[in-house]
């Protein structure tokens, strides 16, 4: 998970900062227009982390879901051979 974070997060910075080939110069004199650049690429990039940790969530719900039933169905099929089980003990004991 760990490793998709920072896939995620690497990617979201690269396509924050990817300006589609326009070359833009920042002039000194407005030190303003940088911030607001800088700004609004964070904000991107929390966002593209917070899509990224609800992807993540809902897969790990999904994962821990299919475990629940897995682990149910196995715990059925047990109780059924635990009866079959005493089943025979008992016609022995008949006999």
């Amino acid at each position: 998970m760990k490793k998709l974070f920072a896939i995620l997060a690497i990617a979201g910075t690269l396509a924050a900062c990817n300006n589609g080939g326009d070359d833009k110069t920042v002039s000194v004199d407005s030190p303003k227009t940088t911030v607001t650049d800088a700004v609004n690429t964070a904000d991107t990039a929390n966002k593209m982390i917070d899509a990224a940790k609800d992807s993540a969530d809902k897969m790990m719900n999904k994962v821990g879901d299919t475990a629940n039933k897995m682990v149910d169905k196995v715990a059925d099929k047990m109780k059924e051979a635990a009866n079959k089980m005493v089943e025979k003990v008992k016609e022995k004991a008949k006999q």
